[in-house]
C-alpha cells in the first residue's frame, strides 16, 4: 500500500435495507476516518446477483445519508480508485486469478454439486468435520489435465479453488480482541474463489478490492472472523501487505439474550422503520455509537462532532453490546425535546397523515393547528408517530363513558358545573387556553365547586377523557363546536 493516510470502507450488498447492524459498521468506519482525517470509502459488493434486489444500493446510501454520515469515494460520487461496484471490476478480479491458476496456487475444480453434497454426507456418518477432499490428490501434472479435459468435454464448468497451504498457522493482532490465529487445517480445505459464472466470491474480491483501493483498517463485525484467515491466505499468495483488522462484538437483544437476528420481530432492526416512526438521525447515529463502543465518562448524549472527536476503536467493547429498545426511546426522547418545532411539525404531520387522522394537503389553518398539539406533547414522545395515540382525544369520541369516568361525576355538583360551564364557553368571544381557564375560575366563583370537583367533571365532559394535556389547552384544540358536542353528550348519558 502505497500511503500511510488512514483508508477505511464500508462494503455492503444491495440484498436489503439498512440494518442496525451494517449501520454500526459503517458509523465506526466513519468514526475512525474522520477522527484521524482519513478517507472513508463507500464499496458496493454487489457480485451476488440473485439476492440483489432493485433498490438495495439506493436504500443503504440514503439511510446512511439520513444518518448524517457522508463518505470521500463512492458509487455516486466516484474517487480515484474507482469503479466502487464489484460488478464493474469484473476485469480486475480475472487477472488475478489468472496469476493465483499461473503460479499454481489456485486450480479449476470440475466437482459436481451432487459430489460435493455426498461428499460431506459421508463425512457427517463418520463424525468428520465438514471439509472439501482435493479432487486431484496424488495425480500428476499430465493426469490432471486429462482430469480436466475430460470434465469440459462432459460440459461441465468449473470454479475456481484457492489451494490451501498446509501446516501454517494465520495470526493477526486484532484491534478489538487481541491475538487471533488459525490453522490453515481448520478452515475446510481448499475455498472457491471464482464461481462457475465468472464471478469471483466474497474472500477473493474482497482482499482485490481492499488491496487496490488502499484500505487500511478493516473494521467489520466478528461473523467475519472465520473469514479473515483466507483473505490473509490470499494477500500472502499475491505478496500484498495486509491492512489492520477489528472485529467488533455482536450485538444481542436485551430483551431475549440473544443475538440481533433479522429474524427477530420483536425489534425493529432497520433503519428505514425508524424514520418512518419519526425517530431523529442524531439520536440513531449517537445510540448506534454507544453499542460496543464507550466514551470517556459516564455522559450518553453527544453531538456528531464530540463522537468524532473521542473516537478510539481501542474502546471498542470485547463484550456483545446490549440492543435496548427502552433506551433508544429514552436517547431519542432526550432529542425530540430539544428539537427544532418545525422538524417536529414535518414529521408528526406525516405520521398524521399516513393514519389518516389528518387530510393529505391540509391548510394554513390545520398545519398551524397540528402545530399546537406538536407543542404539547413534544416533551412526552419517545418518536413522533406516538402523536396519534398521545393525542387520541383529539381525533376519536367514544360513544359513552366508562364507569371511571361516571364515577368522577357521580355528585349532584358535576352537572350544574358543567351546565354553568357551557354556558360560558358560548359566550366567549375568544376560544382561547387563557379565557377558557378564565371561565374556569368563573364556574368555580359562581357554583362553590373547585379541586378535583370541579376539574375532572370539565375534563371528562369536554373531551371524553380523563387524561390529556392541560385542560385550556386541550379545550382550545378541540376547538368550540367539538368542545360543546362532548358536553351535550356527557349531559345526555348523564340523564
Amino acid at each position: 500500500m502505497a500511503t500511510d493516510k488512514i483508508r477505511v470502507r464500508y462494503a455492503p450488498s444491495p440484498t436489503g435495507h439498512l440494518h442496525i447492524g451494517n449501520a454500526r459498521t459503517a458509523l465506526f468506519n466513519y468514526l475512525y476516518a474522520r477522527h484521524n482525517k482519513g478517507t472513508f470509502v463507500i464499496r458496493i459488493e454487489d457480485t451476488d446477483t440473485k439476492r440483489n434486489i432493485a433498490d438495495g444500493e439506493r436504500s443503504q446510501l440514503d439511510n446512511l445519508k439520513w444518518l448524517g454520515i457522508d463518505w470521500d469515494e463512492g458509487p455516486d460520487i466516484g474517487g480515484p480508485f474507482g469503479p466502487y461496484r464489484q460488478s464493474e471490476r469484473r476485469e480486475l478480479y480475472t487477472k488475478y486469478i489468472n496469476e493465483l491458476l499461473e503460479k499454481g496456487l489456485a486450480y479449476k475444480s470440475y466437482k459436481t454439486e451432487e459430489e460435493l453434497e455426498a461428499e460431506r454426507e459421508t463425512q457427517k456418518s463418520l463424525s468428520i468435520a465438514p471439509h472439501y477432499v482435493y479432487e486431484y490428490e496424488g495425480m500428476t501434472e499430465e493426469q490432471i489435465k486429462e482430469a480436466q479435459a475430460a470434465a469440459e468435454a462432459k460440459g461441465l464448468e468449473p470454479v475456481i479453488r484457492f489451494r490451501v497451504p498446509t501446516d501454517v498457522t494465520y495470526e493477526w493482532d486484532d484491534i478489538v480482541k487481541g491475538k487471533i490465529e488459525f490453522k490453515s487445517e481448520t478452515i475446510g480445505g481448499d475455498f472457491v474463489i471464482q464461481k462457475r459464472d465468472g464471478m469471483p466470491t466474497y474472500n477473493f474480491a474482497v482482499v482485490v478490492d481492499d488491496h487496490l483501493m488502499e484500505i487500511t483498517h478493516v473494521l467489520r463485525g466478528d461473523d467475519h472472523i472465520a473469514n479473515t484467515p483466507k483473505q490473509l491466505m490470499i494477500y500472502d499468495a499475491l505478496g500484498w501487505k495486509r491492512p489492520e483488522f477489528g472485529h467488533m462484538t455482536l450485538i444481542i437483544n436485551t430483551a431475549t439474550g440473544k443475538k440481533l437476528s433479522k429474524r427477530d420481530e420483536s425489534v425493529l432492526q432497520f433503519i428505514e422503520q425508524y424514520r418512518e416512526l419519526g425517530y431523529l438521525p442524531d439520536a440513531m447515529f449517537n445510540f448506534i455509537t454507544l453499542l460496543g463502543w464507550s466514551p470517556v465518562g459516564e455522559a450518553e448524549i453527544f453531538n456528531q462532532k464530540d463522537l468524532i472527536k473521542q473516537f478510539d476503536p481501542k474502546r471498542l467493547s470485547k463484550s456483545p453490546a446490549s440492543f435496548d429498545q427502552k433506551k433508544l426511546e429514552w436517547v431519542n426522547n432526550q432529542y425530540v425535546k430539544a428539537a427544532d418545532r418545525d422538524i417536529l411539525l414535518d414529521l408528526s404531520l406525516r405520521n398524521l397523515q399516513e393514519k389518516g387522522l389528518v387530510e393529505e394537503e391540509p391548510d394554513a389553518a390545520k398545519i398551524e393547528w397540528v402545530r399546537q398539539l406538536v407543542n404539547i406533547y413534544a416533551g412526552q414522545m419517545s418518536y413522533t408517530a406516538q402523536i396519534s395515540e398521545m393525542a387520541a382525544i383529539f381525533f376519536t369520541n367514544p360513544a359513552q363513558l366508562d364507569e371511571a369516568s361516571l364515577a368522577e361525576m357521580a355528585d349532584e355538583s358535576a352537572a350544574i358545573a358543567i351546565k354553568d360551564f357551557r354556558q360560558k364557553l358560548v359566550d366567549l368571544k375568544r376560544f382561547t387556553a387563557p379565557q377558557i381557564m378564565a371561565a374556569i375560575n368563573a364556574v368555580k366563583r359562581d357554583t362553590g365547586v373547585k379541586g378535583r370537583k370541579l376539574f375532572m367533571p370539565l375534563r371528562i365532559a369536554t373531551t371524553r377523557s380523563m387524561h390529556g394535556p392541560g385542560i385550556g389547552e386541550a379545550i382550545e384544540l378541540l376547538g368550540r363546536e367539538k368542545t360543546l358536542k362532548h358536553i351535550d353528550e356527557t349531559l345526555a348519558q348523564l340523564g
